[in-house]
């Protein structure tokens, strides 16, 4: 693992390498798009498409937030940023490596919610977007648009945690494979406004059943029960989570 955790560093020490323009942009994108962005950009953005997508960007998001906390819990990770010291890997090597604001972030690693969450919540914008373009061009190439513009904001997305020592490479990977979407389709919208419904994207793709079962099954979003019942389930079994760990021996607060 100690192997692994070096070639991230060494990656990172190759991106603080590159042109000022390109780190402006790095920490543009992990400050600005961290998972919050899901609620105040890209839900009123999902809000304009459809009221049913946009909800589900919110659900998503909110059981994805969830998950990524328990892989935490149990996956640990270490941080780049803390990991170079405690290794002793400073010691051995003249890293030329910066710190930023939004490095020092504590806690497990593994895997990176800004990939995993932003990852599992943009699917249903990716594919509301690529049925609205199919509507007006039979062109399979821009129909694939929206996904490439999808994968290349999930690449961006890990490059620039890497840079600024947020995360290890294996890390930024594993969250956005845990956070992408599957091939099924979102039903149409119960909501007469503007209705556009989400298409089955034209190439299946890859990650956990994450995105593919939220999709595949979504909610009743009519019913204030769901989100009462949502709520507590996923409190109690964080709760529940946590203690058997905690008995078994596990250091979850480390």
């Amino acid at each position: 693992m100690d192997a692994l955790h070096e070639a991230g560093i060494h990656a990172a020490v190759a991106l603080q390498a590159g042109p000022p323009w390109l780190e402006q942009f790095w920490l543009l994108l992990t400050s600005h798009l961290d998972p919050n962005s899901i609620y105040t950009v890209f839900f009123p953005l999902a809000r304009g498409l459809d009221e049913h997508v946009s909800l589900m960007v919110l659900w998503i998001a909110l059981a994805a937030e969830w998950l990524n906390v328990v892989l935490k819990w149990f996956l640990f990770g270490e941080r780049p940023y803390w990991w170079i010291h405690e290794s002793g890997l400073s010691e051995r090597e003249q890293l030329p490596l910066r710190q930023f604001p939004v490095t020092c972030e504590t806690g497990p690693g593994d895997p990176s919610g800004h990939c995993m969450i932003l990852g599992a919540a943009l699917w249903p914008i990716v594919t509301a977007l690529s049925k609205a373009v199919s509507r007006y061009t039979r062109s399979r190439l821009l129909r694939l648009v929206p996904f490439l513009l999808y994968l290349l904001l999930l690449v961006a997305m890990g490059l620039s945690r890497i840079f600024v020592l947020a995360h290890f490479p294996h890390q930024v990977i594993s969250g956005s494979l845990a956070g992408e979407g599957g091939s099924q389709p979102l039903p149409r919208s119960p909501f007469p406004a503007h209705p556009i419904p989400v298409p089955t994207p034209p190439v299946p793709a890859p990650g956990m059943a994450l995105g593919w079962g939220l999709q595949r099954w979504p909610p009743n979003f009519l019913k204030v029960r769901f989100f009462l019942l949502t709520a507590l389930g996923l409190l109690l079994s964080a709760l529940a989570l946590h203690g058997l760990a905690t008995a078994a021996g596990l250091d979850l607060d480390w």
